[in-house]
């Protein structure tokens, strides 16, 4: 199952870390990574910056336009003013036909703020304990995802441990 979790950090660098543990483990067949994005927001800055890498064979797939959408709509778009109404109002409309609710959408608006940071991660194919032995020690907490109540609960107690 494809899966969308976005992961706070209360750091600005901490989602960087986050990444390059993702990718190591990406790349030992832990989990397989459709796309992801990081945002980082500097205490100082008055918006954060969103990085992704050069994946277009995942934007062709149609995800890295989901990630773009969620992050766009979340954090970059607002600051643009009330004529972005429209194209935020698409943006999350795409993102709730995969299962991101409105209210997870406003959680993560919420809840990323300066001095943080996020890790935006679609996923699949992940041997789950492995890969959460990995993420230990670097205090992420799920703030969003379409998995299932129950499956929310387990990704939980193994990531945030």
């Amino acid at each position: 199952m494809t899966t969308f979790t976005a992961w706070k950090f209360d750091t600005a660098d901490a989602a960087e870390t986050a990444a390059q543990t993702l990718k190591q483990a990406w790349s030992e067949r832990l989990v397989k990574i459709e796309d992801y994005a990081v945002v980082q927001w500097p205490a100082d800055a008055d918006q954060p910056k969103v990085k992704y890498e050069d994946r277009d064979q995942w934007r062709a797939a149609g995800w890295g336009a989901l990630i773009g959408a969620v992050v766009g709509s979340l954090l970059l778009l607002p600051t643009i003013g009330a004529a972005a109404g429209a194209a935020i109002n698409l943006l999350r409309k795409r993102a709730q036909d995969v299962g991101i609710t409105q209210d997870q959408l406003d959680a993560i608006g919420q809840q990323v703020v300066a001095g943080t940071s996020a890790l935006f991660v679609v996923s699949s194919d992940g041997d789950l304990d492995r890969l959460a032995e990995r993420f230990r020690g670097q205090n992420g907490r799920l703030i969003a995802s379409n998995l299932v109540k129950g499956e929310v609960e387990d990704v939980k107690r193994a990531f945030e441990d």
